[in-house]
């Protein structure tokens, strides 16, 4: 057809002026071209459209004078075409344009709509990913305090509280994740899941335990607190080496802000002596154990990942985690009972007299003496602390493990305020350190600080976590 246009047009150059108008030339349909003009400040030169088809792409047809007349009205190019009518090369613009137009208009419509819809959808993420911070804080101080009150009843008895935790989790975790298989929200696939994780999700936590509790017989309390800040700084390190994470400075400055708040408000009061009177070896041995729990978060979190790409973009149920974890927990302590009961200065050949007599005072049947508020109060230490797992898997699911690390670092400070009220069993309550006021305005600034994003982020490649990926 363009050859065939092309010769009309030839032919009319041959011709007069009023012959032109004779010429039978077939037009394109304007919706279906573009039309503008080349060299616009030369009149003078023939001149040139660029039809541009918008199915095929691009074709430039060199016309000649086209036996038409042209002339200049109101500063536009106008010309006399071969069909008779007289139109404006601008108004051809503007008429070729029309249905491109509609188009590019539907499309920044629906580019909007996208753009509004992910906006939506991250405004939602992080009300969700907020939400189940604070849920999670509030579990971490309740799970702090009851843990206290728990030992009012079981003083002499704090191993049976563990394994009682321990062992009553992969019960209560396993009947969860049968109800849920039978309700269909825990798939088959999801459960044919690799268990090699699994097993080292179980073997990090045994050994985390395992090591904590040698090194905590050893440590005074408050180098304890300042020790648990390693946690924070393997997270950031492990994600980083494991999970490919970058941070931005002002992420790594709230960290280390939020780990010198809680050490300022929770150790301000003991002496320098008292901090490092346990020895550098058990110090060292402390911070192995915080390496091990940063270990095991990270790992969970690769579990997510990694179940995302499996299940072509579903999500394990965090109880299929969180039960296997446990199971494989329970194996690995029960190895490890020789060595744990030790730990605790139980002979291991006493261990299942220390544990019949802990079950007694646990059920305050009447056995032992001093076991007011059993079994009550253990329960509730072992539900809330149920709980607080539960919270702390899910925000690292919906978030990332640094600021699950964040959210259950928030709960010191919280916890050590509560402990200065009269609080049932506890009687009078403790003073509050003097750097507690001070130690807590530098945590929340370093959380602001962390949460902070730089309004200008434009040619920023660095990968780092929303606040807290």
């Amino acid at each position: 057809m363009l050859a065939n246009s092309n010769r009309r047009l030839n032919s009319c150059t041959a011709g007069s002026s009023s012959a032109a108008y004779q010429v039978p030339l077939r037009r394109l349909p304007r919706s279906a071209v573009q039309i503008r003009i080349l060299h616009r400040d030369v009149v003078n030169r023939r001149l040139r459209f660029s039809l541009q088809s918008v199915r095929r792409g691009a074709e430039v047809i060199p016309v000649a004078d086209c036996c038409g007349s042209r002339e200049r009205r109101g500063g536009a190019m106008w010309m006399a075409a071969a069909v008779g009518d007289c139109t404006s090369v601008s108004d051809l613009e503007e008429e070729n344009r029309g249905g491109d137009a509609t188009a590019e208009d539907e499309n920044d419509d629906e580019a909007l709509g996208s753009s509004s819809e992910s906006a939506e959808v991250g405004r939602d993420q992080t009300t969700e990913v907020m939400i189940a911070a604070v849920v999670t804080i509030v579990l971490g101080v309740g799970n702090r305090v009851l843990y206290k009150l728990a030992l009012v009843p079981l003083k002499q008895y704090p191993f049976f509280l563990a394994q009682l935790a321990t062992f009553g989790y992969v019960l209560v975790y396993f009947s969860i994740l049968y109800l849920r298989y039978k309700a269909g929200i825990v798939t088959n696939e999801m459960l044919s899941l690799p268990k090699a994780p699994y097993v080292a999700v179980g073997l990090f936590e045994a050994l985390a335990a395992a090591s904590g509790m040698a090194a905590g017989a050893m440590l005074p309390g408050a180098a304890i607190t300042v020790l648990s800040q390693s946690f924070l700084v393997w997270q950031l390190l492990l994600s980083y080496l494991f999970l490919g994470r970058r941070y931005r400075f002002n992420q790594l400055l709230g960290c280390f802000l939020v780990a010198a708040g809680v050490i300022v408000t929770v150790a301000s009061g003991s002496s320098a002596g008292s901090l490092i009177q346990g020895g550098t070896f058990w110090s060292l041995l402390m911070i192995v154990s915080f390496l091990l729990q940063a270990a095991d978060t990270v790992l969970k979190e690769v579990i997510f990942l990694s179940a995302a790409r499996q299940l072509k973009g579903g999500s394990v149920d965090l109880f299929v985690v969180n039960s296997h974890g446990s199971a494989f927990q329970a194996l690995f302590i029960c190895l490890l009972l020789p060595l744990l009961s030790n730990l605790w200065g139980i002979p291991f050949s006493q261990l299942p007299s220390y544990l019949k007599a802990g079950a007694g005072c646990f059920l305050n049947n009447g056995v032992a003496n001093g076991c007011n508020g059993a079994p009550l109060l253990p329960l509730l230490f072992v539900v809330v602390n149920m709980g607080f797992n539960i919270s702390l898997l899910h925000l690292l699911k919906i978030s990332s493990a640094v600021y699950s690390c964040l959210a259950s670092t928030i709960s010191v400070p919280i916890s050590v305020f509560l402990f200065t009220l009269p609080l049932p069993y506890l009687g009078v309550g403790s003073s509050l350190p003097p750097g507690f006021l001070a130690g807590a305005l530098v945590l929340v600034l370093g959380m602001l600080i962390y949460t902070w994003t730089p309004s200008s982020t434009t040619g920023d490649t660095t990968l780092s976590e929303p606040c807290c990926t």
